[in-house]
């Protein structure tokens, strides 16, 4: 009777299974050719991530090329304080954070759009034409983009120039690489146009996991492309672009320095360089090697406390989480 009882009980009135836990060798042996799998990983990731590490001690130190780590003198946190009474260092950072959230926000908002749209597209034809030449331009150098670009706005017979002129918007070429103000657009919009198509791949991986059952059903109640959209497809999408956009705030303030090198000059090196660019400044220009690593410990610190914060914040709110 009290098995019957318990059967046709509902299952969340049922008391859970005590889960009887399993010692932890027997589980390393039941795992053993996983683990196996992930040796040369391991042993990469500590021979070429973590064995680096060990030169960031020059930034507690005064190097000198010719006394080496070992004897090069210890300075304490005088790297750090010099950095953060550095005026150049201030416009650095802001040139940095501004450029990374508005390639983040126009990345992360432009791939899951591209996904959705070319998601509802029918012609496979067309669909992996709009793929293919989307996809290009992440496999092409900066370097060429970068000429593209500026070949682009040139104001000697440049097509943007040409195309406002001919509209009547202006009535002499602009200068397009000259204004500081544009810079932070131009390097934001060249990023979108290199990466945009690369980013979609996983969204529209996981559009086509979607179980086509509620699309059937959606059909069945007469909703249109832009509600199924709305309901089922951004909503199936949205643990995966959380999951992301945290892991790519991680990398936010080490966006790199080959866009803002190549499209910057010096007229507009007051919105270009980047903290990148000042610490390679310091380190090659300069010769300061001490100077440049504690820049490269501060972008570093500044990444984990941004993916430790996001992370806490996705599991306070219940979404897709890194640990």
């Amino acid at each position: 009777m009290r098995k019957v009882l318990t059967e046709h009980q509902p299952a969340a009135m049922r008391r859970p299974a005590v889960a009887k836990s399993r010692p932890l060798w027997r589980t390393l042996y039941l795992q053993r050719y996983l683990l196996l799998m992930t040796v040369p990983f391991v042993i990469w990731a500590l021979i070429f991530s973590y064995g680096p590490l060990w030169g960031w001690i020059m930034a507690f130190q005064k190097y000198k090329l010719g006394l080496g780590i070992w004897h090069s003198p210890f300075v304490g946190l005088d790297n750090f304080k010099e950095l953060f009474k550095d005026d150049d260092f201030y416009p650095a950072l802001r040139n940095t954070l501004v450029m990374a959230v508005m390639n983040l926000v126009t990345g992360f908002v432009g791939a899951i759009v591209l996904a959705l749209m070319l998601n509802e597209v029918k012609n496979k034809l067309f669909k992996r034409t709009i793929q293919t030449i989307t996809y290009i331009p992440h496999f092409v150098s900066w370097v060429v983009i970068a000429n593209i670009v500026i070949t682009f706005l040139s104001p000697d017979g440049g097509m943007i120039n040409a195309f406002l002129m001919k509209l009547g918007f202006i009535h002499e070429p602009i200068y397009f690489m000259t204004k500081e103000g544009f810079f932070w657009y131009i390097q934001t919009a060249a990023n979108l146009w290199k990466e945009i198509g690369w980013s979609t791949i996983i969204y529209l991986a996981v559009l086509a996991s979607l179980n086509p059952e509620h699309y059937e059903a959606a059909d069945i109640d007469g909703a249109s492309r832009f509600q199924k959209m709305r309901y089922i497809s951004l909503p199936g999408i949205m643990p995966t672009a959380i999951l992301l956009l945290i892991m790519s705030l991680g990398w936010l303030i080490q966006g790199g320095y080959e866009s803002q090198y190549l499209l910057g000059n010096d007229v507009v090196s007051g919105h270009s360089e980047v903290l990148d660019l000042y610490a390679l400044r310091y380190s090659t220009e300069i010769g300061d090697f001490s100077y440049g690593v504690a820049i490269s410990m501060f972008k570093s610190f500044v990444s984990i406390v941004l993916v430790v914060a996001v992370n806490l914040f996705a599991r306070k709110t219940q979404q897709s989480r890194l640990f």
